[in-house]
């Protein structure tokens, strides 16, 4: 009975949210095939973003709330790469290279800020994800058409200066990892190039795990000083594992849009980090530790609940609206659970 009760203990996030998908869903009446649809799409789309976050919290640097940074990165890249009428694959890639440039810098400047930081790297990071924010609107809201040259002047606000709300893919890298290679399975489609390159970044970081650097970064999030004093250089390391995650979300990003196929110019990557932050906790990942199959199962959760939730609220209170409230909710509950669950135990490791 112990043994089951820590269990169930150590995994009450992920088997709450079983139990909320599986009503909201009985609730809800949706039909099957298209609930598999939407979450099979999703699982495409947004694992990516959430597997970005796995290597800061093995570096013991906890939830990377600036992810943030590297979604900004994938964004700014894919204006230009629309500007530039690359299109199709090719826009994709550029966009990666050019998206992967600027994340690098991000990263190793909120790896340096970090370090400066130690033990409050997750209010930090979101701290600076706002900061970040700040000066991505600067910039595409007054430099861009002005300073910045930008050709395509059907994406620029009336005065010639700053992008509009919204900038649209289509005839350009809109689906562009969808489209060549899709598999039917009667009304279900399965978009196999973002989930074969999803699968890849799976490998990649199991594989990391396995390399000297892996273990310098497991060390290093088990006890910063014992890592300090074997010969690791702890700082160095730590944003080695930023940098990674920042990149890692700008690809996640671009992946994301490139399936929506439109970009709301300022406010596409502002819950990136909130809802990937939920999702791998809803998988039942902590603060100090998470898994590939933590990422897999959180997006699989809580995305269910994403696409119900709209139709249970309908069908409760007849208003959808209840619905979109009470995922974003839960989105804030399950963070704040996590990091309150994370304080206990740690509160209860030291008496």
């Amino acid at each position: 009975m112990e043994k089951l009760k820590k269990i169930l203990l150590s995994n009450i996030v992920p088997i709450v949210f079983l139990v909320l998908s599986i009503s909201a869903v009985l609730v809800a009446g949706i039909p099957p095939l298209f609930l598999v649809s939407e979450v099979v799409r999703r699982l495409s789309r947004n694992t990516f973003l959430v597997l970005s976050l796995l290597i800061p919290v093995v570096a013991g640097m906890g939830l990377n709330f600036g992810i943030v940074l590297g979604a900004m990165a994938g964004q700014a890249a894919m204006f230009f790469v629309v500007d530039w009428k690359i299109k199709g694959i090719s826009g994709i890639v550029v966009s990666i290279i050019l998206g992967a440039a600027i994340a690098l810098v991000l990263g190793w400047i909120a790896g340096l800020i970090l370090n400066r930081a130690k033990g409050r790297e997750m209010i930090t990071s979101m701290i600076l994800g706002f900061f970040a924010n700040g000066v991505y609107q600067l910039i595409f809201l007054f430099f861009v058409g002005s300073i910045i040259p930008f050709k395509t002047k059907q994406f620029l606000l009336p005065d010639g200066v700053g992008l509009r709300n919204t900038v649209d893919l289509y005839g350009t890298i809109a689906s562009a990892l969808n489209k060549p290679w899709t598999i039917q399975i009667g009304t279900v489609r399965v978009f196999v190039i973002p989930i074969l390159i999803t699968v890849t970044l799976c490998l990649f970081i199991y594989f990391l795990f396995k390399t000297k650097l892996g273990q310098n970064i497991r060390a290093v999030g088990q006890d910063m000083h014992i890592a300090e004093v074997a010969g690791i250089n702890v700082n160095k390391i730590r944003i080695t594992a930023v940098m990674m995650s920042t990149v890692l979300a700008t690809i996640g990003q671009i992946i994301y849009l490139q399936d929506i196929s439109t970009i709301n110019t300022y406010n596409s990557h502002e819950q990136v980090g909130l809802f990937s932050i939920a999702a791998l906790l809803v998988g039942g990942a902590s603060t100090r530790r998470a898994s590939i199959w933590n990422a897999i199962i959180g997006v699989l959760l809580f995305h269910t609940l994403f696409v119900v939730a709209p139709s249970a609220g309908n069908k409760l209170f007849g208003q959808p609206q209840v619905g979109e409230f009470f995922r974003e909710f839960l989105a804030y509950a399950v963070i704040a659970f996590a990091l309150a669950m994370h304080g206990w135990s740690a509160k209860k490791q030291k008496h």
